[in-house]
């Protein structure tokens, strides 16, 4: 498995609350001294952080289930329970976080960026928070909710300065060996790379870092070869190096068509992507001069692509000629790009919740005197009850009548004993509708039991 991995599927699971405590106070000379049970703790949520020295996604495509920790139940004695740890992932800078439907949940750049990406369970109550002049004294507590659980798509797009641009065995790899201390794999057929190289130039006192990242072909932008693996790697290159191969012996190559199908490529791209990377500055380097054949071919082409206008070096990345002057070259582009543009601070990242609307809930018939309530606050209240505890059925029932069902049912045409279902289809809960009763709902339970409450 290599080092190097920029695109990873993570499955997260945030934390879920702890239950709340049922409990009374009771000492010597006050055996029932009123509730007294805690809330439970909420649960931790999952946590994505920008870390400058993170480069690679690897650990989540070794490791993808991550989960954070759930919140401890309450205790007696007023005792709220613990929350849980939050988990903390550390993620390259530039990673862009998508949903598995392709939806764009945010783009993590600049160091200490963070993301709340699954939000952890609420705590339960406990009794003593349910206590009222009505109620005075709940045998009952609410349970914790669960905590968010999803699949994400992580994809690292590299933050580098210069991105290197040629066809495959055109010496990007040995150029990037021979300017820095990066030790790339390097051999004499196409797709060497297969996976983008990093390498720290220094000029003067300009620090930078060049990609070397796959090797383009005609088509790339279409996705043959590894042309989309590479070219989402230069999106946020601000300088590019087009390396020609002056020492190629291809039928129908020469320096001059390679960088036109290379700027094709790069165009295509950009307007599939939505990226504009016509305004990048480029330079060339015809690579190879040290093959007598590739020296005079880029004294032929030299004036070609100046007149076009291009800033042209003659390089071999084998005898290092030229290294120096290009990588001078280079680093005065960085420098203008980085005075044009700061670098990227920590963002903060804000998630707005869907509009819910005015009604919390939504009565819809089934047929056959069915009926389902749709509704993000009944399913909640629904979770947070405990049903083998007459009480807390009692206290649900209080809350779904409060907010309107019983009206909203009976001008949807329920007649008595309607079976009302709230819940998703997989863990629904069932209801009958007794009129005779002061809680004109009473649940009957989770789906698929026999005990029947009403």
């Amino acid at each position: 498995m290599p080092d190097f991995v920029d695109e990873a599927v993570l499955h997260v699971k945030a934390g879920n609350g702890g239950h709340g405590c049922a409990s009374v106070h009771r000492e010597k000379f006050k055996p029932l001294g009123g509730p007294d049970g805690g809330n439970g703790g909420r649960g931790g949520d999952v946590v994505l952080e920008v870390d400058t020295q993170t480069a690679t996604l690897l650990d989540y495509q070794r490791r993808p289930h991550r989960s954070a920790r759930n919140g401890t139940p309450g205790q007696g004695g007023h005792r709220a329970g613990a929350n849980g740890e939050d988990l903390v992932l550390a993620v390259p800078d530039g990673t862009v976080v998508t949903r598995v439907d392709g939806e764009v949940v945010a783009d993590l750049v600049g160091h200490g960026t963070r993301l709340v990406l699954a939000q952890g369970g609420s705590g339960g109550l406990g009794n003593a928070a349910l206590a009222s002049k009505k109620r005075k004294a709940p045998g009952f507590a609410l349970k914790g909710e669960e905590g968010e659980g999803f699949d994400v798509r992580l994809e690292m797009k590299t933050i580098a300065d210069v991105g290197l641009v040629g066809f495959p065995s055109a010496g990007k790899s040995s150029l990037i060996a021979a300017m820095s201390a990066a030790r790339p794999k390097i051999a004499d057929y196409p797709f060497t790379t297969l996976v983008p190289n990093l390498g720290v130039v220094e000029a003067g006192s300009v620090q930078y870092v060049i990609a070397d990242v796959p090797g383009l072909i005609p088509g790339a932008s279409d996705g043959r070869g590894l042309g989309l693996e590479f070219l989402r790697h230069i999106e946020r290159c601000s300088t590019l190096l087009h390396v020609l191969d002056c020492a190629t012996y291809e039928q129908g190559r020469d320096p001059v068509s390679d960088l036109e199908a290379l700027e094709a490529e790069l165009s295509a791209y950009g307007e599939r992507a939505g990226v504009d990377l016509s305004d990048r500055p480029r330079l060339v380097a015809l690579n190879k001069v040290d093959v007598p054949e590739a020296r005079d071919l880029a004294d032929l082409v030299t004036p070609i692509l100046v007149e076009r206008g291009y800033q042209v070096m003659e390089v071999s990345a084998a005898s290092r000629e030229g290294l120096r002057e290009l990588s001078f070259a280079l680093a005065e582009q960085v420098a203008a790009a980085r005075k044009a543009t700061p670098a990227a601070e920590p963002t903060r990242i804000v998630l707005r919740p869907k509009m819910i609307g005015d009604i919390p809930f939504q009565v819809v018939p089934l047929g056959d005197n069915t009926f389902e309530v749709r509704g993000d606050k009944p399913a909640r209240w629904v979770r947070q009850t405990d049903f083998s505890n007459d009480e807390a059925v009692g206290y649900l029932a209080e809350r779904l009548n409060r907010i309107g069902i019983e009206e909203e049912l009976a001008k949807a045409g329920a007649t008595e004993g309607a079976e009302v279902r709230i819940g998703t289809e997989e863990d629904s809960v069932v209801f009958d509708w007794d009129t005779s009763t002061d809680a004109e709902i009473v649940p009957s339970g989770p789906r698929g039991t026999d005990a029947r409450l009403g």
